[in-house]
């Protein structure tokens, strides 16, 4: 029965995915977009992957700007999720005793939310296509749980907004995601 309901869980998430991305495809993906304080949903997620860190013994940190910024109109559901979506990959392809940090900073009306890891990192000549659908950088990971529609599903929920993703390097190994609105 265990393995019945996880299979179908993640069936269940496989088709919520394909229909978010049916949705983008022809035109029928609407944002619920509110002034929203990204300080505060982004502490919101630091909050509910702190357990998950814990379990996969990974630092999970958080830097927010001291002084107050400015309400990001936008929907901060689907923010959420692409954050989720971020560092879920950072956890899973983390490496035990390794960190992922998550921060927010404002300047010339442009919010930048980045996500770091100092995990496996993202080989060169992966990097053009991590944003494809079903594309999985290491063919030989049996994670059964990533399907390799999250980062085209951020992708299309970031351009939804009219923002872009920035992937990079971090020094000394591991994969940094900013996102610009």
């Amino acid at each position: 029965f265990r393995i019945a309901e996880e299979e179908s869980l993640r069936l269940s998430t496989l088709a919520d995915d394909l229909l978010l991305l049916n949705r983008t495809d022809t035109g029928r993906f609407n944002l619920n977009k509110q002034p929203t304080e990204l300080d505060t949903l982004l502490l919101n997620t630091f909050e509910s992957f702190e357990p998950l860190a814990k379990e996969h013994c990974i630092d999970l940190q958080i830097q927010l700007p001291e002084e107050s910024v400015p309400n990001c109109v936008c929907d901060g559901e689907r923010i959420q999720q692409v954050l989720g979506i971020f560092i879920s990959n950072a956890l899973s392809y983390g490496i035990s005793g390794g960190y992922v940090k998550l921060s927010l900073s404002y300047s010339d009306s442009v919010f930048w939310i980045m996500t770091e890891d100092n995990g496996v990192g993202i080989a060169a000549e992966d990097k053009p296509h991590i944003f494809d659908r079903f594309y999985r950088a290491d063919k030989a990971r049996s994670e059964k749980s990533h399907f390799g529609l999250g980062l085209s599903i951020a992708k299309e929920i970031i351009d939804a907004h009219g923002g872009k993703i920035i992937v990079a390097d971090t020094p000394g190994g591991g994969t940094r995601f900013f996102i610009l609105l």
